[in-house]
């Protein structure tokens, strides 16, 4: 029932607004009487959907290091009982106990949205938001006007919200309407093991998930489309390729990973590519499905930041661009920095059978040089620096 609710709630203006303002309300006079605990920190990562991404990685890092022996380390999920974590404890998001916590806790450290669309903190709570990913895609009060994507009321309460470089911290602060010095550039925690990766590790990952050793691997990881919606209000994946075409062009040399996005609802038949697609859409770790693979092809999702990090080919397939300019908008137009385009299938598969030649991959490499350069200033170090913002922001909020 609840997974049907919420979608009619978030895209239902109406419905949406009075949840907004009672609990909202509720929330911020409730907090007059909660007392911060002072050791309390609360996590989450895709609204209480994933144990992953920066929120993870600043996890174990924090449990590793002295500065917060004896801390209260609590995650929120959806359904708890899905995950294990290895120090501190678990709560089921949308509870009130969930609620309470959060206003208990001394920091929050999440990759969205720990408020749950509502506005409210903790009287002493250090909010530190890592955000998912660089934005490509119009987000916040740039959304086009009519677009279908939800757009929360809060008025993102965060302290600090991380960056990869100046371009993202810009665009964060005009999209969520931030302080300047709210953002800063200081990299993705979760990208940190994308700057280590090497051959070893690549092999690793390969044999972990059962990759023939002598294949090449493609990463294909389309964003979702706000106008592709089921009877649910629900995203869905409409593949707009013919994996049997891949099959019969590339088979013999290469193995795709399919990675579907987490906002998408996994509706895929793919029993017939076995051996050759693999939907690995519910992995936990998408790091490890980006060091595992050798090229990557997407189209206006924030994984080309990250897997810029690699130095690998990208290639762009924006085969719905003007459709999808419309209806969302983009920041810029992707592209002109990325190998492919608004291409046809036959077009795409031209552009991979091409870089078995030596000049056009490392044509593709410089490509992608570039763009890190451009999009991607830190990274290697954004662990270590998140938590000493944390201890510097919880310092700077005495109880």
């Amino acid at each position: 029932m609840k997974k049907i609710l919420l979608p009619f709630i978030k895209y239902c203006k109406p419905l949406y607004r009075f949840y907004y303002y009672i609990g909202t309300g509720f929330l911020n006079f409730l907090k007059l009487f909660v007392k911060t605990e002072g050791k309390l920190i609360l996590f989450n990562s895709y609204g209480g959907k994933k144990f992953d991404d920066s929120p993870r990685a600043i996890y174990q890092a924090m449990i590793q290091s002295p500065d917060f022996a004896g801390y209260d380390f609590v995650w929120a999920f959806m359904e708890p009982e899905q995950f294990d974590i290895p120090v501190g404890r678990k709560i089921k998001a949308d509870t009130f106990g969930y609620f309470l916590t959060a206003l208990k806790a001394r920091c929050w450290v999440t990759n969205s949205s720990l408020e749950r669309g509502l506005g409210f903190t903790g009287k002493h709570t250090f909010f530190l938001n890592t955000w998912h990913g660089t934005p490509i895609k119009k987000m916040g009060r740039d959304i086009k006007a009519g677009n279908q994507s939800f757009v929360s009321k809060n008025t993102w309460n965060m302290d600090v919200m991380t960056a990869q470089s100046r371009y993202e911290a810009e665009t964060f602060a005009h999209a969520f309407s931030l302080p300047e010095d709210v953002c800063q550039v200081c990299g993705l925690a979760r990208n940190d093991v994308l700057a280590e990766a090497d051959a070893a590790i690549q092999k690793q990952y390969r044999r972990e998930l059962g990759i023939d050793e002598e294949k090449k691997v493609i990463l294909y990881a389309p964003t979702f489309r706000e106008y592709q919606k089921n009877e649910n209000m629900q995203c869905i994946l409409q593949l707009p390729v013919d994996f049997g075409v891949w099959k019969e062009k590339l088979g013999d040399t290469y193995i795709v990973l399919l990675r579907a996005h987490y906002e998408a609802v996994q509706n895929m038949d793919l029993e017939q590519y076995k051996g050759f697609v693999v939907d690995v859409s519910v992995h936990l770790s998408l790091n490890t499905l980006m060091i595992a693979s050798d090229i990557l092809i997407s189209d206006y999702s924030s994984i080309i930041f990250d897997y810029a990090i690699l130095n690998r080919p990208i290639l762009c397939f924006a085969y719905d661009y003007d459709k999808y300019e419309e209806s969302r908008g983009m920041y810029f137009d992707i592209r002109k920095w990325l190998p492919g385009g608004t291409i046809t299938q036959k077009a795409l598969l031209e552009l991979i059978a091409g870089l078995e030649n030596e000049a056009a991959y490392r044509q593709a490499v410089e490509k992608t040089t570039a763009f890190r350069n451009s999009f991607v200033e830190v990274y290697g170090t954004a662990t270590e620096n998140a938590l000493e913002l944390i201890k510097r922001g919880m310092e700077s909020k005495q109880i």
